[in-house]
């Protein structure tokens, strides 16, 4: 088996954990150890999945297909902010300002200028997938402006970051899933009416879920109290301390 194929493996198997994970942290009671443990066993199956994703995107260059590498680079760098934000901002709930630190806004920034020249380039060679993908990276780096911003007055901010990041990383894993299952249960149809509901229709299905969660549960008017076990003095700083010293300065920010 050639490095190619081993990495395909890699990027396979660990993306079929990722999406078992995924739905099985969701069914759970939101808050509670066993929904931690599965989450964290989620983010860890994400790594080997980002990390056999550029030696793949580097073998599609050597095969002659440079525009479908780079989307791919770019779809990388948007899961990899997903995951670390889903893991940040829980980590950091009760200390507001190592969360919106150094890391944070290089993402911000990467994410941003990578998905407006996605969308350029999709543009300039009339692909749909790169101009609508290439949107909702610059939607992210504006909306994590917006966030940064509004985050002093919602104590809620951590949940709309965290439930915001896994919604992403779930529009990553389950595109993969879809793309691969329609393939062959719709043959029938024309491929690239398959590839576009692969991939919008999990995005729009994120998109409806995002907007339905942030108003209920994310926002400064939430209609609704917390999921049982996500405790609102999550969001509260340790009595007698400020919420930038709820704890250490971290070098990852």
């Amino acid at each position: 088996m050639d490095s190619y194929r081993w990495f395909l493996f890699i990027h396979v198997a660990a993306g079929t954990v990722a999406l078992a994970t995924y739905w099985i942290a969701a069914a759970m009671r939101k808050g509670t150890p066993r929904h931690r443990r599965v989450g964290q066993v989620f983010l860890l199956a994400m790594l080997p999945v980002l990390g056999s994703g550029v030696p793949l995107s580097m073998a599609l260059v050597e095969r002659g297909r440079p525009l479908t590498a780079i989307f791919l680079g770019y779809l990388l760098l948007l899961t990899g902010s997903a995951c670390w934000s889903a893991w940040r901002a829980i980590r950091d709930r009760n200390n507001r300002d190592r969360y919106f630190g150094a890391m944070y806004w290089v993402f911000a920034v990467l994410v941003g200028a990578a998905g407006l020249g996605i969308a350029i380039v999709g543009t300039k060679i009339g692909a749909l997938l790169f101009q609508v993908f290439g949107v909702v990276g610059v939607a992210a780096s504006i909306d994590a402006v917006v966030q940064w911003r509004r985050a002093p007055g919602n104590p809620r901010w951590w949940l709309r970051e965290h439930f915001n990041a896994m919604i992403g990383n779930g529009i990553a894993v389950h595109i993969a899933f879809v793309s691969i299952g329609l393939r062959s249960v719709l043959a029938e149809l024309d491929l690239v009416v398959v590839q576009y509901l692969a991939w919008f229709g999990p995005l729009a299905v994120a998109v409806a879920a995002a907007v339905w969660l942030n108003r209920k549960y994310g926002g400064t008017k939430a209609q609704a109290a917390l999921p049982r076990g996500v405790l609102e003095e999550n969001t509260r700083p340790a009595q007698g301390r400020s919420v930038t010293a709820a704890a250490p300065p971290s070098s990852v920010a």
